[in-house]
C-alpha cells in the first residue's frame, strides 16, 4: 500500500469517524426529546436493545455516507496547465 493510499483511507475514515458522531449525536436528540413518541415506543417494546440497535445503525451508515460523499465532492483536484 502506497502512502498515498493510506493518506486516502485516513481522510475517509476521519470522515466517517465525523458521519458517525453526528448520527450518534442525533439518535440522542431524537431520543431525548421523545420526537414523535419514538423514545416511549422504543423502551416499552419487548426488545428495546434491538430498536435502538437498528435505529442507531440506520443512522450510523446514513450519516456516515453522506459525510464521507460530501467530502469527496469537496475535493479539488489538481490543474495540469
Amino acid at each position: 500500500m502506497t502512502p498515498q493510499d493510506r493518506s486516502f483511507l485516513g481522510f475517509l475514515a476521519r470522515h466517517l469517524a465525523t458521519g458517525i458522531a453526528a448520527g450518534a449525536l442525533f439518535g440522542a436528540a431524537i431520543l431525548v426529546s421523545d420526537f414523535a413518541g419514538l423514545r416511549r415506543l422504543t423502551f416499552s417494546s419487548d426488545t428495546p436493545i434491538l430498536v435502538l440497535a437498528l435505529l442507531f445503525f440506520g443512522l450510523f451508515i446514513t450519516f456516515g455516507s453522506v459525510s464521507m460523499a460530501a467530502n469527496l465532492m469537496m475535493l479539488q483536484r489538481k490543474k495540469d496547465d
